[in-house]
């Protein structure tokens, strides 16, 4: 386990997913326990695929590849590259193994970066392939919420009218239902997650804050180069993931070429892209 302090946070890293899991700030643990009577995860990273695909393959230049929901990272082991007291680079190269399900090398590098009392988090995709590689990133980070979800609000930065895409099992029906008519806030509900995840494609806010109503304490996740907002949470568990994703899930009777695929990134031979999201603990 790394671990970041700079007085205000004390974050644990572990090495396996290059996953957050804890962030103490003030003695009190911000993120998931990662309890798994509800959920093992924290903070997995999703590479190179966010939710998933039908039947959990693709295919790519007419061979079917294989590839699990949300991807491999969150299951190998990274290399720490480099680490400070309030900074940490992790990184995760290409191997038979992944090849095998992902047709590109690739060197990804998730560098965590303390600054007063948020946390920046910054994923570098370096393409080593020769050809064009098609891939999604996204954040999965569940934060705490001790006295159940009904006590808290997501307070959005912008005025927005939601509608969440409804899920037919692992991928999108291609339908819609309306979760904010206009506002702000949006006010949680544990009915809202019976059908597992909110899943917003076009909302306008690029921060959103998970208000704790009892206490006025508030995490504050900024995401400015994530088109893609998803919320989920296990009925009844006491934390609310804020999942910022340049990725979608692909929808019902959408064609399972990768290079076809909805919110796929397509990243040149030998180029490089950085996609970056804050978190705040106030």
């Amino acid at each position: 386990m790394i671990i970041l302090d700079n007085g205000t946070l004390r974050v644990e890293i572990d090495k396996m997913g290059a996953e957050i899991r804890s962030v103490l700030k003030d003695g009190q643990n911000r993120m998931w326990s990662g309890d798994p009577s509800y959920w093992s995860g924290v903070s997995p990273v999703l590479f190179p695929i966010c939710s998933g695909m039908p039947n959990d393959e693709y295919i790519y230049n007419g061979k079917t590849y294989q590839i699990a929901k949300h991807g491999f990272a969150k299951k190998m082991p990274f290399e720490v590259e480099a680490t400070a007291d309030d900074t940490a680079t992790f990184m995760l190269k290409s191997n038979e193994e992944t090849l095998k399900n992902f047709p590109w090398k690739f060197e990804l590098r998730v560098k965590y970066t303390l600054i007063g009392d948020k946390i920046k988090v910054e994923y570098f995709v370096l393409n080593k392939s020769d050809d064009t590689m098609y891939y999604s990133i996204g954040a999965h980070e569940g934060y705490n919420c001790p006295e159940g979800i009904e006590n808290y609000d997501i307070v959005f930065e912008k005025e927005e009218a939601l509608n969440t895409c409804l899920l037919d099992g692992a991928v999108l029906s291609g339908e819609t239902q309306p979760i904010l008519t206009s506002g702000k806030v949006l006010s949680l509900k544990e009915e809202y997650f019976e059908v597992d995840a909110l899943i917003f494609k076009n909302i306008k806010s690029k921060k959103a804050t998970l208000l704790n109503r009892v206490t006025g304490q508030e995490t504050v996740v900024s995401f400015p180069e994530f088109p893609y907002l998803l919320l989920w949470h296990p009925v009844g568990a006491p934390f609310m993931c804020i999942e910022p994703w340049c990725g979608i899930c692909s929808t019902k009777g959408d064609s399972i070429d990768i290079t076809e695929k909805e919110g796929i990134i397509s990243l040149e031979s030998q180029n490089e892209k950085v996609h970056t999201h804050i978190v705040e603990f106030r």
